[in-house]
């Protein structure tokens, strides 16, 4: 069986893109439940100041052009942080390149990230700082197992799509080939630990708000936001799918939202067991760590199309993949619309790659009809 990665510089080889639609959130742990699936975003900004991030030279739009009419037909999705659990990896050690690749992770890391996702504790696994690389190890490690089953390498050759929940943009990417599986997880590391630092540095919370359209969840936060200083108010950080969305913001705007939600007919709202506000300007201070890491990081494009979290679109141009990935951590993830055009595209068939089932969850929410098989490892 051809391993995934080629052993002389771990470039990945020959695996299609795939979808990441489930799993909470894309740094912080989110709480996999059945109903509402948990998914971290940011303040509610300026929104023209992602754009403006990420506005590149026509080259670049001219390279990005040439992937405006991709299809779909078979994708991988790859889950975000929330999707943890004890317990994940054992069945990688089944499977010698997928079980190489926890070793490489101890080497980079400086910690043994096995017995961390084997044996925890939970709160130790469910930390931004260790939940961020063991996702990103273990979706990688799933790929191996599925590659190493009886007609697992076909099934990976006919993947023309993928994508990730938050941090499993990363891995994504990483599957796409854009980058190593080290490059790959030494951003992983710096994201996480960036993210967790600029949690510390303000209080700021995210909560999920189940039952109500994007809309209503708006009119929710603007109502939040006329009670709370400019420094607390709140946003929608996560698109995840009708009926499911995550609010970011500071403490006081987050306990306004749960406070008014079922004044505006929310069935409920769940606080995410995550570190601080994703995907809002609570992030700002990691953005330049991670632009300094990213600049430094051999990035190529992607063999398949990757979807972004930013804007539900495919990039092939390597420096406006840095610029996007940079901005991430706070612009609002675009699961939803990333969901609804891959359908709309034509996906047949989906494969979550990596420990739980949110993804598939969220699939299945916005249609019943397609498949989708869960990987783990």
């Amino acid at each position: 069986m051809r391993p995934f990665f080629h052993h002389s510089h771990s470039r990945i080889l020959r695996n299609p893109f795939s979808l990441s639609t489930m799993s909470s959130s894309l740094t912080l742990p989110f709480p996999t439940l059945s109903p509402p699936t948990l998914s971290l975003q940011s303040h509610h900004f300026p929104r023209s100041r992602v754009t403006a991030s990420i506005s590149t030279g026509s080259q670049a739009s001219i390279h990005d052009a040439s992937l405006a009419d991709y299809k779909v037909s078979n994708a991988f999705l790859f889950p975000g942080q929330g999707a943890q659990a004890i317990g994940m990896g054992k069945e990688a050690q089944n499977v010698p390149a997928a079980a190489v690749l926890y070793k490489k992770a101890n080497e980079i890391l400086g910690f043994d990230l096995l017995d961390v996702c084997i044996n925890g504790p939970k709160e130790k696994l469910n930390s931004t700082v260790i939940s961020q690389p063991a996702l990103y190890v273990t979706s990688l490690a799933a790929v191996e197992l599925l590659r190493a089953r009886e007609g697992g390498e076909q099934i990976i050759d006919s993947v023309d799509v993928t994508c990730g929940l938050s941090l499993g943009e990363y891995t994504a990417l990483a599957f796409a080939g854009a980058f190593s599986f080290e490059d790959g997880l030494k951003l992983v590391k710096l994201r996480g630990e960036a993210m967790q630092d600029a949690s510390d540095a303000a209080r700021s919370a995210m909560v999920s708000v189940v039952g109500l359209d994007s809309e209503k969840v708006q009119q929710l936060c603007d109502a939040a936001n006329q009670e709370v200083p400019e420094a607390e108010k709140v946003q929608i950080a996560n698109f995840l799918c009708p009926g499911n969305y995550a609010v970011s913001g500071g403490i006081k705007g987050i306990e306004a939202v749960e406070a008014k939600a079922k004044s505006f007919k929310a069935r409920m709202t769940v606080r995410l067991a995550v570190a601080g506000a994703f995907h809002t300007s609570f992030m700002e201070p990691a953005v330049l760590r991670l632009e300094a890491a990213l600049a430094s990081t051999d990035i190529i494009t992607p063999r398949i199309p990757v979807i972004s979290n930013v804007n539900a679109q495919p990039h092939a141009d390597p420096d406006t993949i840095k610029k996007i990935l940079a901005r991430q951590v706070t612009s609002p993830v675009q699961w939803e619309t990333t969901v609804k055009t891959l359908l709309s595209k034509g996906l047949k068939k989906g494969y979550e790659l990596g420990p739980g089932k949110v993804i598939a969850g969220i699939v299945k929410r916005m249609d019943k009809g397609t498949e989708i098989e869960n990987i783990g490892a």
